[in-house]
């Protein structure tokens, strides 16, 4: 198979900030497969969790790098491809490109949609949460006017851990709080509280009615789970300190689920794994995203009826998608019908 990539610029319409800082604009990676006349598209956001970041340059040189290696291979030989990524030490964001491109080439070959090829049902996909960053609370309220005049909400998930403290944490919640009085509101502290403020804030938010708490604690702070899992009233999920299936099991005990992404899973094939091995170990599945095109998100999407919980927002907070695929109805990111992602070029990008 043949590999081109090609990088291009998202903006975000509301900068996203979070415990780590702001976002406004990302530089993604399209990644088009070509074999026996049929064109497969994955792409690669950069991101930086754990010890390796993947920037956009980092993305584009090893898939530059690896394509004389994929040269002589068709996209059906997915389990010849993860051997090579796997001895190669191939970064998850340019594994998971790669891997989704050949499951949209998959589709595309068998004339079927992912969700249908694996047997999934549509009507059991939950709403989406959209996401309202740190901000002050007129911010805030600002940002979910905006959502709620956007779309359909079902779901706000609010970002806390503010550098400001946990006191802003506070009001900045009951700000979103004022304004969606009957949506329903997860939290995602992206590991800004240390122990105790984490003990402290789950039990306050759960008498404010949210319904779980993401990444409460800092990467590395997995040792301390234990001690917030048996204090907190409401369900502990992860994201940061989950990357694959391997970090699933020493994580069962001590939290309620996990947050699957596309980029640090490393595509399709490890998220699937990922959900098979959070269910064995009795765990809740979210999927999620990072500056991601409605490509990325319509590929998660595939997977969405297996998930308890999703957070497939970015592309929505884009003003210059290039791709159009997944719909959104009564709050819900839905695939359609169309072969593989059914992902196409937007009208403004052709």
């Amino acid at each position: 198979m043949q590999i081109e990539a090609e990088i291009f610029t998202v903006t975000k319409r509301f900068p996203l900030t979070i415990s780590r800082g702001t976002v406004a604009q990302t530089a993604n990676v399209w990644v088009r497969i070509y074999h026996d006349g049929i064109e497969g598209w994955g792409e690669a956001s950069p991101f930086h969790v754990g010890d390796r970041p993947q920037s956009t340059e980092t993305i584009k040189d090893t898939l530059q790098q690896i394509t004389p290696f994929l040269q002589a291979l068709s996209p059906l030989q997915r389990q010849k491809v993860e051997e090579i990524f796997t001895k190669a030490q191939i970064p998850s964001a340019v594994r998971a490109s790669v891997d989704i491109a050949m499951h949209d080439w998959l589709g595309k070959r068998a004339g079927l949609p992912l969700w249908q090829m694996w047997g999934l049902d549509k009507n059991a996909i939950v709403p989406t949460s959209v996401t309202v960053g740190i901000n002050s609370p007129e911010g805030a309220k600002t940002r979910t006017q905006d959502w709620l005049k956007f779309m359909d909400v079902r779901v706000l998930k609010v970002k806390l851990g503010s550098p400001n403290g946990i006191d802003a944490d506070r009001k900045m919640l009951m700000a979103v709080r004022e304004e969606a009085p009957r949506q329903d509101l997860y939290v995602d502290a992206n590991g800004g509280w240390g122990l105790e403020e984490a003990i402290e804030m789950c039990s306050w938010l759960a008498k404010q009615g949210v319904k779980y708490v993401e990444q409460p604690l800092a990467r590395g702070m997995e040792k301390s789970l234990a001690a917030l899992k048996a204090r907190s009233p409401l369900p502990i999920f992860v994201d940061e300190s989950c990357l694959t299936s391997s970090d699933i099991p020493q994580l069962a005990n001590v939290v309620d689920g996990i947050n699957i992404k596309l980029m640090k899973a490393g595509g399709l094939t490890e998220a699937m794994r990922m959900i098979h091995t959070a269910r064995a170990c009795g765990l809740q599945v979210m999927l999620g995203c990072y500056s991601d095109s409605t490509l990325l998100n319509t590929a998660a999407a595939q997977l969405a009826p297996l998930a308890d919980y999703l957070d497939l927002d970015s592309h929505l907070n884009l003003i210059n998608d290039p791709f159009t695929g997944a719909w959104v109805q009564e709050g819900k990111i839905l695939p359609n019908d169309l072969p593989g992602l059914g992902v196409q070029r937007s009208a403004s990008a052709t």
